[in-house]
Parts: structure tokens; sequence; C-alpha cells
């Protein structure tokens, strides 16, 4: 009788190695010789050079100038006796990223316990201390946490079920953003309207990033589709757009946005600032958006064409139903720098007068009580900038790993 050879299971490493902090940095830095050696280098090299900045950092930076503008770095010029508007755009937006991190994160993440540690470490902030606005902002924050709580709870009950319906909810949570923080009608009984130019800081950047992602998108798409038509004239029309948008930067578009964009209009109408940036930045980002959508369409071989030609599907339903789906689930992490980009280039629009969380800084430090401050306010809107684009890039791998992005 022949011997059934059972194949073996690949021995594990000690436990100590396995699930001590000791074990990793043993593993991973102090493996030998020359890399313990590596590793002391390093950390003296690291030291060095940040010493001086830590010493700055922790004695000599005076955080009082971010203490008495916090609000204005947060929300502008933004009415005080509206801001529960924000706040429920806030609600909201944790109840979706809770929801989505119960249905697509099974594990623990140490993102996530940050993410909920933040906000209560900023509510027992010195910043947000001492009056009775600062108490109810520490409330909010706290709320904010426990609805995150509860929708990401949802979440993992419900699982691979709630899957649509959190998609529909982050594409309908932009344009009711814009529609509570701009208001509906001029009477103080439902949602009255606040213009934006009272619209600032960190909230302009926001909606203008929002606002640039939800148009550019699907411009972007119907873009990369006309460069590729059968028909000369969408398609050399296409090829003009981009190609021109392309070729300039930004800033030139944003100024050209701000002088051009009331010629649309009847005379004597006169667009907002914040509508002539918001119309710039979509223009700009739609020509980037459709070179990497057009990349994602030229990967997909032509035997899905052929295949949803022989089961009777059109051209539409092909490309609506077959084609389009696979090319942006390939294009997912080239999107999702460009939706990166998109939020940082926001701080040109400084350069025509609004007053976005760049152009609030730039205030700030103008008035005489805070002349040389500008290393802790510059720190602190980088940190901004750093923590923001972390998540976006964090939320980029989750979605190519639940999608399965480059995977055969």
């Amino acid at each position: 009788m022949a011997e059934v050879t059972v194949p073996r299971a690949p021995a594990l490493p000690p436990p100590t190695e396995r699930y001590t902090v000791i074990g990793w940095m043993h593993k991973n830095l102090f493996s030998t010789w020359y890399n313990t050696l590596l590793t002391i280098f390093s950390l003296l090299l690291i030291y060095a050079l940040l010493k001086s900045f830590l010493n700055w950092l922790l004695t000599v930076a005076d955080w009082e100038v971010i203490q008495v503008n916090l609000r204005l770095l947060m929300v502008g010029q933004y009415p005080r006796t509206q801001i529960q508007r924000v706040w429920l755009c806030l609600h909201l937006l944790a109840a979706i990223i809770g929801l989505s991190w119960g249905i697509w994160v099974r594990r623990r993440s140490v993102v996530g316990l940050v993410l909920l540690l933040v906000p209560v470490l900023i509510s027992f902030a010195p910043a947000l201390s001492g009056t009775s606005v600062s108490g109810s902002a520490r409330l909010q924050l706290l709320l904010m946490d426990s609805i995150a709580l509860i929708a990401y709870a949802v979440g993992r009950l419900g699982g691979r079920r709630l899957r649509r319906v959190a998609v529909s909810l982050w594409v309908l949570y932009f344009p009711l953003v814009l529609l509570i923080i701009r208001g509906l009608t001029i009477t103080e009984n439902m949602l009255p309207l606040v213009p934006s130019t009272l619209w600032g800081g960190l909230l302009l950047t926001f909606l203008l990033t929002i606002v640039g992602i939800s148009f550019s998108f699907p411009l972007g798409i119907l873009l990369a589709l006309g460069r590729r038509s059968s028909l000369p004239v969408i398609r050399w029309a296409s090829i003009t757009y981009i190609e021109v948008i392309r070729g300039v930067p930004l800033v030139t578009i944003l100024f050209m946005a701000s002088t051009m964009v009331p010629l649309f209009f009847p005379p004597g109408t006169r667009p907002d600032p914040v509508l002539r940036a918001m119309v710039g930045i979509t223009l700009f980002t739609a020509a980037y958006m459709a070179e990497n959508v057009r990349g994602g369409l030229q990967a997909i071989p032509h035997g899905q064409f052929d295949a949803a030609h022989a089961l009777g599907l059109s051209g539409f339903q092909t490309m609506t139903f077959i084609i389009l789906p696979q090319a942006l689930r390939l294009v997912i992490p080239v999107l999702m720098g460009l939706f990166i980009a998109l939020f940082k280039d926001t701080s040109l629009v400084a350069t025509i007068g609004l007053l976005d969380l760049l152009g609030i800084a730039r205030s700030i430090l103008a008035q005489p009580q805070f002349v040389g401050y500008q290393k802790e306010v510059y720190l602190f809107i980088t940190l901004i900038y750093w923590v923001f684009c972390y998540f976006l890039s964090y939320v980029s791998q989750r979605l190519e790993i639940s999608l399965g992005v480059g995977e055969r």
C-alpha cells in the first residue's frame, strides 16, 4: 500500500517574533550586525537632523496664534448662528466613513483607531476650553465619534449587503453638502442663504475639492470617450481641449476663469469669485481626468468589445456596463493621486483673493499681533494637508485591495 505524503505547513516564527514589538525590531532592525550598525547610524542621523526642530517645537513655539484663530482657520467668516450646518455635514461624513469602514475594512486598523482618537484629543485641547461655544464644540466632536462607531457597527453587521447603499451615500453626500452650506432661501425659517463670500478656511478648501471632483469626473469621462470617438469633429474638439488645458498651469486657468466667466452671464450679472474658482478648477482637472481614463480604456482588450457585440449589446451598453467599469477599476491609483493633487492645488485660489486655508493663514499673519508666527501657522496648515492627503491615500489602498486591482 502506497504511503500518502501530506504536505507540511510552513513553520511559523516564534511567538515573540510574531506578536511583540521586540520581535519585530529584532527581525527588521537588528537581525545582523551590519543591520544593527545601519539602524544606529540612521537613528543618530535622524536625531542630528531633527534636534533643532524638536527643540523649537517643544520649548520655543507659541501656539496661541492657532488657539485664537482656530475657528477662522476652519470655517472662515461663516456666520456663528449657522455653524450647526457645518457640524451636520461633519456628522454625515462620520456616519458614511464609519459605515464604509465597517463594510470594507474587516480587520483592526491603526488608522481607524487614530481617526476615532483625534476628535477626542481635540475636544480636550486647551483651544476648546473656557467658553460655552467651546463646550458645544467639544460635545459635537464626541457626538461625531459616537455616530461613526454606530455606523461602523451597522456596516459590520450588514457586510456586503450594504455596499451599494454606501456607494450611493458617497455619491449623494457631495451635492448635499453644497446644499446645506449654501442654503435654500433668504428667509430665516429654513436654511437661510449664506453667500459664498463668507466661506473660508478649511471649509472652502473642502468645498472646492468636492466640486472639482464631482464635476470633473463625469466631464473627464466624456472627454476621454470623445477623444476615442469615430466622429472627427468630436474627436478633434476633445483633443484640442485636453491639450490646451494641459499646456497651461492651474494658476493661469484660475486667473482666466476669474476674468472670463462673467462674459458667459447676462450683462449686469457678476458671478461670485468662489463660483469662478470652481469653474476653473473643474475645467483644469477634467483634462487630466480624461487622459487618465483614456489610459484605462486603452488597457481593455479589444476582445471585450467583440464579446459584448456578440451578445447583442449596443455601443452605449458595451461602454457603460462592460468597458468603462473595467477601465475605471484599472486607473483607481491614478485617479486617487489626481484627487490628492486637486486637494493640495486648491491652495492656489489664494492668488485670486479667496480666503481658503492658505489665504486665511496669510491674513492672520498680516495682523500686527501675529507678526513673526509664520512657523507655527504654516506648520499647522501643513499638518492639516498631510493628514487629509494621507487619509485619501489610505482609502485608495483599501479600495484597490477590495477591488483586487493589480491581481490576476
